[in-house]
């Protein structure tokens, strides 16, 4: 999601800004998280795993705000990884930053608010779409809704995010360039 030009200034006054290699782990699972991060350039991944599994649950290109939501609002130890996957650029803040600023200005707060609900459907959506949609149809909702994801993010992290293997991936490209 794309975040407001009152919060993306907010990052660029008060973020502090860092470079970061490809497969650099900026959040491990069972850490609380206590950053939130503005992607200036590069692609950043939120992930999970899964019995061994790795399972891409989102991916966070330039202009969007990461963070795990679950660990940082919850103050718990985060469920998922946040891992960058090509080198990148960020804005860090730290998450006390982000509380004093919203309670100095209710509409950052509403703000806030409503990033949370934006994620909450996303993540309904995914969920939703994993058990009605074929992982063809996922791959083709991709390509419409979010083709950038595609110029940026490996192959084996699509799969992962598709929920098949990268073969099953290839063979649905193929299929899906051909039709």
């Amino acid at each position: 999601m794309k975040v407001s030009q009152e919060l993306q200034g907010l990052f660029l006054q008060l973020g502090v800004p860092r470079s970061f290699p490809k497969r650099h782990t900026l959040l491990h699972a069972g850490d609380v998280s206590q950053h939130a991060y503005f992607v200036e350039t590069g692609c950043i991944r939120l992930w999970h795993n899964h019995g061994g599994t790795d399972v891409s649950v989102k991916f966070f290109l330039p202009g969007e705000l990461c963070a795990s939501l679950q660990s940082m609002h919850n103050e718990e130890p985060s469920k998922y990884e946040l891992e960058t996957i090509t080198p990148c650029v960020v804005r860090i803040l730290k998450r006390s930053e982000l509380e004093r600023e919203a309670e100095a200005s209710p509409g950052l707060r509403a703000y806030f608010a409503s990033i949370m609900v934006h994620c909450l459907v996303d993540y309904q959506d995914l969920f939703v779409d994993r058990i009605a949609k074929t992982p063809e149809d996922r791959y083709r909702a991709l390509i419409e809704e979010d083709p950038a994801v595609l110029d940026m993010v490996p192959l084996h992290f699509i799969a992962s995010y598709l929920g098949v293997t990268p073969v099953s991936l290839s063979r649905i490209r193929r299929k899906t360039h051909l039709s």
